[in-house]
């Protein structure tokens, strides 16, 4: 049997795929959460061999949970499921350690396949995909020698920042806490040598240009 840990925040949605899932004799769901922290407890304990994780929930996403998860006990396949295609999504979950990213428009039968393809350490991320996500960790772009001190996090950040993005607004964009971002604002500013965000996006308008 394929152990499965199901995490989403509308029980509507949990009852609909326990079902879907477990009517196929060979998948069991072990547990299920509509929270983020909960979840990020839980599976662990309960060792699942496959984590479905919805991407944006209320109190947390399940990318974050999948690093969290997979930090603890690396066995454990996560399997984000989502509305949105969304490159940062994508890229955050690469990061994260995660074996697939399926959108919720997928057929019933598709995400049990997945599920089962992902059991057996099959990846379900696109190969060119990861590929372009693994050259834009190695090099990136060219960078301004202003930017050179800047880490790809502090970069990408600086770049919603030049869009006039909250660190709220960012944290969502990038499947972090906004606390984080709060920290990586400000180690990017004290690099820059530049005390406002108002200021940093000048900057990066100046240096960025059309990268």
């Amino acid at each position: 049997m394929i152990r499965v840990f199901l995490l989403d925040d509308h029980e509507v949605v949990r009852r609909g795929l326990i079902d879907l899932l477990q009517s196929g004799g060979d998948i069991e769901v072990v547990g299920e959460s509509g929270s983020a922290p909960e979840a990020a407890r839980r599976i662990p304990a309960l060792r699942p061999d496959v984590a479905i994780l919805d991407a944006r929930l209320p109190d947390g996403n399940g990318i974050d949970v999948c690093r969290d998860v997979r930090a603890v006990d690396s066995s454990i396949r996560g399997l984000i499921l989502t509305s949105y295609e969304d490159d940062e999504a994508l890229f955050a979950a690469i990061m994260a350690g995660a074996s697939g990213y399926v959108l919720k428009q997928i057929r019933g039968t598709d995400l049990v396949d997945a599920v089962r393809r992902v059991a057996q350490g099959q990846s379900l991320l696109d190969p060119a995909v990861t590929q372009r996500v693994l050259e834009r960790i190695r090099n990136g772009v060219e960078q301004p020698r202003e930017l050179a001190a800047l880490t790809d996090q502090e970069r990408r950040i600086l770049e919603f920042v030049a869009e006039g993005l909250t660190n709220r607004e960012i944290a969502g964009r990038m499947f972090l806490a906004e606390k984080t971002v709060k920290n990586y604002v400000s180690s990017m500013l004290a690099k820059l040598g530049l005390e406002r965000r108002t200021q940093a996006a000048v900057l990066a308008t100046r240096l960025l240009g059309d990268h």
